[in-house]
């Protein structure tokens, strides 16, 4: 699959911050355009993803329970495996920890705060600079 053929429309969000969540799905769905599909926990996230089918999964790294590694760990040994990209979003940004984000199998990660403004934008330049994942 080329840069070209790249499309992200559905995305999936798991955020345990509801505030978060909120501004995230404003952000995403009326200004990117993106139909998204919200999740509080990775366990949900697990229970939803194969009736959604998103095109990448927006992961929050510090989350209750399953935390965001954990979560990508998980979707990944799905018997159907995980075959889109993923993208962290946190404030822990230390490079040794956005190398093990990426080592996990995340295409990149967005910083805590987001502006909600440019949300939509910063994951559609990290797929486009991404295209092999």
């Amino acid at each position: 699959m080329d840069a070209s053929t790249i499309t992200v429309d559905r995305i999936l969000y798991v955020e345990d911050d509801p505030d978060i969540r909120s501004i995230a799905e404003l952000s995403l769905r009326d200004v990117g355009g993106f139909e998204v599909c919200l999740c509080e926990s990775g366990s949900e996230a697990l229970k939803l993803i194969a009736d959604f089918e998103p095109d990448l999964v927006l992961l929050d790294v510090m989350m209750p329970g399953m935390d965001g590694p954990q979560t990508l760990k998980a979707l990944q040994q799905r018997p159907e495996g995980l075959n889109i990209p993923v993208i962290f979003m946190t404030a822990r940004l230390q490079p040794s920890e956005i190398e093990e984000y990426r080592l996990l199998g995340a295409i990149g990660v967005i910083p805590k705060p987001f502006d909600p403004m440019t949300l939509a934008d910063d994951i559609r330049r990290l797929v486009a600079d991404n295209p092999e994942r």
